[in-house]
């Protein structure tokens, strides 16, 4: 016959057995950080602030309603209009996401503090703004987790680890890890075909917020480099642009000559009379404003334009892992027999049908008309 155990040691046994129990359930979640600092949380975070209102998009790729997790977001980078009139018709809730702004890129603590977000998210520009780092660090004293990720600064680098990142800290591992497998693998194809080393890579001139006056504002590294080169183009840009922006004369663009022109722009173009395309608009619209672009005085005598190796493209690529479908674009058009079988058109439906709570139709592309 068994020996009863003291009531006291029984209650001991129980307890430890409840603690253990809670321990399994509450799992702590924890990431390492684009910037390698490790981040814990006792649960997938359910009420978010975001750094970068565009961000909200990213989030919609690995969940059916990211509207429900943004408590608050910095309107510095904001959502385009036709894009946030789409989510607004889908989640009406999207009104009451709380403004944590301070001045061009900084963040309100306080404002912050006071949503109690499980989450704050972060972006690798942030961590060289003064402002902002004194805000994150009053975040973070008063116990609010900060993550930091980059689809803008190294988009070829770090945006599906930081969607990795997002998905694991948000409890949506399995959706980020889906669309990381549709990403890479149209990566990929594009690299592996472009692994010859003998194969020609045309100069390529990108000419960023494009207007028909005040040229030119070109990239020198980061971003749209990196979809320059990964496409298979060399960007001419890097050779005297030592940032990630900068400026050059038409003069320096006549002279230099390029094997290809691209001009990027978007709705906001619209009063310097430059590139209108992207989301909402449509193909009369962008067409048309591209044509007076490359008919503009010095554009015109660009070799590229006259032999039809010039394009306009979105500019809001620049931050979203949707950039895939533009890499595509891009070696497709540097190099067309490489790439007959890819659409990039393609890419964005899918996108759009597969990852995307919300469709936002538009242009995101053109070339010259015939």
């Amino acid at each position: 016959m068994p020996i009863p155990l003291p009531r006291i040691l029984q209650a001991l046994l129980t307890a430890l057995v409840l603690i253990a129990g809670l321990g399994a359930a509450r799992a702590d979640v924890t990431v390492t950080d684009i910037l390698g600092r490790e981040v814990t949380l006792p649960a997938p975070a359910r009420h978010i602030v975001l750094g970068e209102a565009r961000h909200l998009t990213v989030l919609g790729l690995i969940h059916d309603d990211p509207v429900a997790l943004v408590s608050g977001w910095r309107q510095a980078r904001a959502l385009d209009a036709p894009t946030l009139a789409a989510y607004r018709r889908k989640f009406p809730a999207i009104d009451q996401i709380v403004p944590v702004g301070a001045g061009n890129r900084g963040i309100s603590a306080e404002a912050i503090i006071a949503l109690h977000p499980d989450l704050v998210v972060l972006t690798l520009i942030d961590q060289n703004d003064g402002a902002t780092q004194i805000a994150a660090r009053q975040i973070e004293a008063a116990g609010i987790p900060i993550a930091y990720v980059d689809f803008f600064s190294h988009p070829q680098e770090n945006s599906i680890p930081s969607l990795r990142i997002l998905g694991k800290l948000t409890g949506a591992e399995t959706r980020a890890e889906e669309f990381a497998q549709f990403y890479e693998t149209r990566l990929n194809r594009i690299r592996s075909r472009l692994a010859d080393p003998g194969i020609a890579r045309p100069r390529v001139f990108f000419h960023v917020h494009a207007a028909p006056t005040g040229c030119c504002a070109t990239v020198g590294n980061g971003v749209f480099h990196d979809f320059i080169t990964t496409a298979g183009g060399q960007n001419i840009g890097a050779e005297t642009v030592g940032t990630m922006q900068g400026n050059v004369s038409l003069e320096y663009l006549i002279g230099a000559d390029p094997d290809f022109y691209v001009a990027t722009g978007g709705t906001h173009m619209a009063q310097r009379g430059g590139l209108v395309l992207g989301s909402g608009v449509d193909a009369e619209t962008a067409q048309a404003s591209f044509q007076t672009m490359i008919a503009a005085p010095g554009f015109s005598a660009l070799r590229a334009v006259r032999e039809g190796r010039a394009a306009g493209i979105w500019h809001m690529f620049n931050d979203s892992p949707a950039h895939i479908a533009l890499i595509e674009y891009l070696a497709k058009s540097f190099h067309p027999d490489l790439f007959a079988d890819v659409d990039p058109d393609a890419t964005m439906a899918q996108i759009n049908a597969r990852f995307s709570p919300v469709t936002v139709p538009g242009i995101w592309w053109v070339t010259p008309a015939r």
